[in-house]
């Protein structure tokens, strides 16, 4: 089989700090990983009316919530020296987009994007990023098999991602055989998943039911300050996902009728005579 694309997600795990981003996307290198992923949201567009003024407790004090998004965002001069940096470490990377002026202002610098479970059904910024982008990642969270059919055809994504979107998402809700179902449904179509579940071993699962490509997000500690801290992977599991990752991968072989293994012919010899 080709070789498992993996996405550690940074997201918005690095709090506004380049230095966190920067630290975060060492650790993804490091662990073999093929991507880094950030979000990216102009928060006046993005967040919900009956959210703005709500009053969150933040590591800066007490704020409205647009003031605390607007905070963590990561502004277009940001996101240029997050390029620079990620191409002198050899490392790929792209932003979901949450709304027009976001995939705007990234197109300029990056050819590839995801439109996340919350956007899928914004058929505006669907049909914009299939216009403007080359490589376009669709993740299928909070959407029924009819809107997500719609998204399809708009976009027309290089890769669909099964997911469920919630932070941590339950063991009992992940359905990871609808990753065959979806490639079933989609030839031509790339499918992954997307993971927020506690623990490793669920995605393994994934990669064993044809994931080909796998997104975690990713923390240099679980107990900091987000909203996705808590559902992250920190840098002991993210080595362990992707040495499980790539075992998995040698492990799975081909569906073609069986062949006697190299090794096996050294033991017929010793117990057949």
């Amino acid at each position: 089989m080709n070789r498992i694309k993996v996405i550690a997600e940074i997201g918005i795990n690095h709090n506004g700090s380049i230095d966190i981003a920067k630290r975060l996307i060492d650790l993804a290198k490091l662990a073999g990983c093929d991507y880094v992923k950030f979000q990216k949201r102009d928060p006046d567009l993005a967040v919900p009316k009956n959210k703005k003024n709500q009053l969150v407790k933040t590591p800066w004090g007490k704020l409205k919530y647009i003031e605390y998004k607007k905070k963590i965002e990561f502004s277009l001069d940001d996101f240029v020296n997050i390029d620079k940096y990620c191409k002198s470490k050899k490392i790929k990377w792209f932003a979901s987009v949450w709304d027009l002026n976001s995939a705007s202002e990234l197109k300029e610098i990056s050819k590839i994007t995801k439109i996340p479970s919350a956007k899928l059904i914004d058929k505006k910024l669907c049909k914009y990023v299939n216009q403007n982008y080359k490589q376009k990642i669709l993740s299928t969270g909070m959407s029924n098999q009819a809107q997500i059919n719609s998204a399809v055809k708009i976009l027309k994504p290089n890769i669909l991602m099964h997911t469920i979107s919630t932070y941590p998402s339950p063991v009992s809700e992940l359905n990871l055989n609808y990753i065959q179902y979806l490639k079933s449904k989609f030839k031509g179509i790339e499918i992954g998943y997307s993971g927020h579940e506690f623990g490793l071993s669920t995605t393994f699962a994934a990669v064993g039911l044809g994931a080909t490509w796998i997104e975690r997000h990713i923390t240099l500690d679980r107990h900091m300050w987000g909203s996705d801290q808590l559902s992250s992977v920190e840098p002991a599991g993210l080595f362990q996902l992707m040495s499980g990752i790539r075992a998995i991968e040698k492990s799975l072989g081909s569906s073609k009728p069986r062949k006697i293994t190299e090794s096996e012919k050294i033991k017929i010899k010793s117990l057949r005579g």
